[in-house]
């Protein structure tokens, strides 16, 4: 009977010890993501001294939800498969991990003993987590809402009880956000529910989490949901370089510096989700990689591959951050349509009914008075061309939802539709039926090249979907200042020939240019026609605009109106305090306008908006541009809009035929 007793024991304890020994030859191991970021990843665990992945066969967010509370990384969103994040090496720890999402450690849940599968690393599990803190609330997007955190397996809020930038910033930094521009109180996203987990929060600025500053205690405060905390954000953990800000190279943030990402496969779907992420539009074209100059340092992704509907392109399938065989002749870059699109049946890229984005939504634009010099702005927006019609009462059919625009009044110069006058966002009388439309020329035209820089280059000209040269037969200043116009480039300095900015490659589309200088567009002008010529590359034209200068404003002509110029990508004003006849001197010749007959002060040509980048200026007069003349500093100043300076000029450009120029010296 003992020796009986005995075997049950035994075997008891045996089947025990079978039924959980997967559990607990694991208790202890390790987890870790890689490929990504802290809370985004492959899916590692460190086993019997080795690090090893997770095979993804049956993976779901049960599973993930588990490894993101595990690592304190807030909720899952995503559980990617198939090696998401890359391949891993080494061994392959578990497979048909079965979770209930309520564990608190992934060896916890059911599982395959360790090591035995079928796996390849083709298979390794991914997660993608909240983590431990996020933005959220009425009108939040992914850089800016109401501050909550995750603690003791749930969100809460923050209390403004002290609240400021310094904590904004480490908020912005955590969530790879960029730099905080705000830090609205008093619930400004909305009030939040349940706890609130932080208060007295004190911040130097320098932490690397919000957690990590001084605060009263988990869970210790005196405050009301009404007194929620908020954060808004730059929101740029990816930026265009080197261009626009909706085109440019593609770079993004990664372990405190800025890389580049490899051309290798790169496409219309991985710009897509670059613009998306932007707040850009939608993608409009794939440069080549040379369009926007080599990037240095880091190459952070390669073989970036999007389906397009992915809210980051570090969502997007890649390979591991940092492993590439690229240079950075291979940087990828984008061309964003800036918040403007064209849509509705018949459309085509440069036809149709305009919509643009506000507050996270496409919407129509009344067509009230609406006219050429709006439609204007529109085409050189989307890069296509000049404006031919303005197709009343939705030509294109009636769009659908927000009516964004109405009574919008552009001067033609403006850079974007939404600088033009306007009743206001969502301010109008309007129904659909009333949507506003362009036709555009259809030819957009771009400066490329080595050397080249945002308004000088060698000419290029979009046509029969490829992009090619302009052959400098009878190229001169004159066709150069209808480039210059076309790309909202100041006026022309100079024609460059014989390949200048370097040889092209592809099509050349256009011989024997003749411009009388005032064509909205370069397909205006007299030509040989699409793809007729007899040129080489070394033949390729190109230009240099005068750039990062302009006038504009209520009343502003090519000549005269309020000073803006270019830094930083982005337009903004000069403050008027000392501005005189010799600064408005400077302007006129650098934008070929003649001498100087005023210098208008106190907004004469309209309050701007944004960036006031100069103050004080003080020009001799002798200066070829307004920056070479001493001044405050770009972005210093004590001034308001209302004090935004203007010039008046002759306007009396003078005209030449550079190539036909012939100088004859008799001694």
């Amino acid at each position: 009977m003992m020796a009986l007793q005995w075997f049950v024991c035994s075997f008891s304890v045996m089947i025990i010890v079978f039924c959980k020994g997967g559990h607990s030859q694991g208790s202890d191991v390790d987890i870790r993501l890689a490929g990504s970021s802290r809370c985004s990843g492959r899916v590692e665990i460190f086993y019997n001294n080795i690090w090893g992945t997770v095979c993804d066969v049956g993976w779901d967010e049960n599973d993930a939800e588990v490894v993101c509370r595990q690592l304190n990384c807030g909720t899952a969103q995503k559980a990617p498969q198939s090696a998401h994040f890359g391949a891993g090496t080494g061994h392959i720890w578990l497979k048909h991990v079965t979770c209930s999402g309520r564990e608190s450690s992934l060896t916890e849940c059911q599982y395959n003993v360790f090591g035995a599968n079928s796996c390849e690393h083709a298979q390794d599990a991914g997660v993608i987590c909240s983590g431990p803190i996020r933005l959220t609330g009425s009108g939040s997007t992914r850089c800016s809402g109401r501050v909550e955190i995750y603690h003791n397996n749930s969100w809460g809020t923050v209390c403004d009880d002290g609240w400021d930038l310094n904590d904004a910033e480490v908020v912005c930094r955590e969530l790879n956000c960029g730099s905080a521009q705000g830090a609205p109180r008093s619930a400004d996203f909305g009030e939040g529910t349940g706890q609130i987990w932080l208060d007295n929060v004190t911040c130097s600025g320098n932490e690397s989490s919000l957690t990590e500053c001084k605060h009263s205690g988990f869970g210790s405060n005196s405050c009301r949901h009404g007194q929620n905390a908020a954060v808004i954000c730059s929101g740029f953990p990816i930026k265009l370089a080197a261009s626009t800000r909706c085109s440019g190279r593609v770079e993004v943030y990664h372990n405190n510096s800025w890389g580049t990402v490899c051309g290798d496969g790169w496409d219309l779907t991985d710009a897509e989700v670059v613009c998306r992420e932007l707040n850009c539009g939608s993608a409009l074209e794939v440069p080549p990689s040379s369009q926007f100059g080599a990037g240095t340092g880091q190459i952070w992704l390669e073989n970036v591959a999007c389906s397009g509907s992915e809210t980051s392109l570090t969502h997007c399938q890649q390979s591991e951050i940092g492993a590439n065989n690229c240079e950075h002749g291979q940087d990828a870059g984008v061309v964003c349509s800036d918040l403007l699109r064209l849509a509705g049946s018949g459309s085509i890229r440069c036809v149709g009914r305009v919509e643009v984005y506000h507050n996270n939504s496409w919407g129509t634009v009344c067509d009230h008075g609406w006219d050429l010099n709006d439609a204007e702005v529109v085409c050189r927006q989307l890069n296509c061309g000049s404006a031919l019609e303005v197709p009343p009462s939705a030509h294109f059919g009636a769009g659908t939802g927000q009516i964004w625009l109405d009574h919008v009044t552009c001067s033609g110069s403006e850079s974007s539709l939404t600088e033009c006058q306007h009743s206001g966002f969502g301010s109008n009388s309007c129904e659909h039926g009333q949507d506003a439309a362009v036709i555009c020329s259809g030819v957009p035209i771009r400066v490329a090249g080595s050397r080249s820089t945002r308004c000088s280059g060698r000419v290029e000209v979009y046509h029969n979907n490829s992009w090619g040269t302009v052959c400098d037969h009878g190229w001169d200043l004159n066709d150069a200042e209808v480039v210059c116009r076309q790309l909202n480039c100041g006026s022309a300095l100079e024609a460059p020939q014989s390949a200048h900015f370097g040889a092209g490659t592809g099509q050349i589309w256009l011989d024997d240019v003749t411009c009388s200088g005032n064509e909205s567009s370069l397909a205006k002008c007299q030509h040989s026609g699409f793809g007729s010529n007899r040129c080489g590359h070394h033949e390729d034209a190109g230009v240099i605009c005068s750039g990062l200068i302009r006038l504009a404003g209520p009343g502003s002509t090519q000549c005269s109106g309020r000073v803006e110029i270019y830094h930083n990508n982005i337009w903004g004003t000069v403050c008027d305090d000392g501005w005189d006849l010799n600064d408005a001197e400077v302007v006129c010749r650098q934008l070929n306008c003649g001498s100087a007959l005023e210098a208008p002060q106190l907004a004469y040509f309209g309050a701007g908006t944004g960036q006031i980048w100069l103050d004080d200026v003080t020009c001799s007069g002798n200066e070829s541009s307004l920056t070479e003349c001493k001044h405050s500093g770009l972005g210093t100043h004590d001034c308001v809009h209302y004090e935004d300076a203007g010039v008046i000029c002759s306007g009396e450009k003078i005209k030449y035929k550079k190539k036909n120029l012939l100088v004859c010296f008799f001694f």
